[in-house]
């Protein structure tokens, strides 16, 4: 009599259908194979852990750490009983990106947009005033930084979050900027690393 039952059938269908995915993953450099035998890859959900004690002696007001690499920004508040991690756009080009200690000098809801010299020179298509609404990239909130020009905002353009495509600043969804902008006192000290 044969030892064959419906569930060594069915573990060994899905241990045959499993292995496809598993010789993809170990040929792909940037795909994980999870625990549970599934394949994922990086995307902008594949965030480096920071600690603030890397980058500052102390949290000051509050602090936030934006990770061009891993396209998040980590932030805490001045007591670090409130930790929270954001998904990101970064800056296009390695030229564009500014790292390095600053910190936020104004806030403002409804930004409106100058497009720099810089830009237009790039994009002679560039408007040279937005104001705030749906079409402004700088979205709903924006958190000015003491560099000329670099600033946290959001966007309307969610296609953005997790990519190279901003023109120097660190973009947010909307409706986490307005968290964000929500919680962060001016004064609050930024590392771009």
């Amino acid at each position: 009599m044969s030892n064959t039952t419906r569930r060594s059938v069915l573990l060994g269908a899905a241990a045959t259908l499993c292995t496809p995915a598993i010789l993809h993953a170990q040929q792909s450099p940037n795909a994980r194979l999870s625990p549970s035998g599934v394949v994922t890859r990086r995307n902008a959900s594949s965030f480096v852990v920071q600690d603030w004690r890397d980058h500052f002696p102390t949290l000051g007001v509050a602090t936030i750490i934006c990770d061009m690499s891993s396209r998040a920004l980590h932030y805490w508040n001045s007591d670090g009983s409130d930790y929270r991690v954001f998904a990101t756009s970064v800056p296009k080009t390695d030229e564009l990106t500014r790292r390095g200690y600053t910190k936020i000098v104004r806030k403002r809801v409804g930004p409106t947009w100058t497009p720099t010299a810089d830009m237009r020179r790039r994009d002679p298509s560039l408007p040279e005033f937005m104001d705030a609404g749906p079409d402004n990239p700088l979205g709903t909130h924006a958190m000015y930084l003491d560099w000329p020009a670099y600033l946290i905002h959001g966007t309307h353009d969610t296609r953005k979050i997790g990519r190279r495509s901003s023109s120097g600043c660190i973009g947010l969804y909307n409706e986490q900027i307005a968290q964000l902008f929500e919680i962060t006192p001016v004064g609050t000290q930024v590392r771009l690393i």
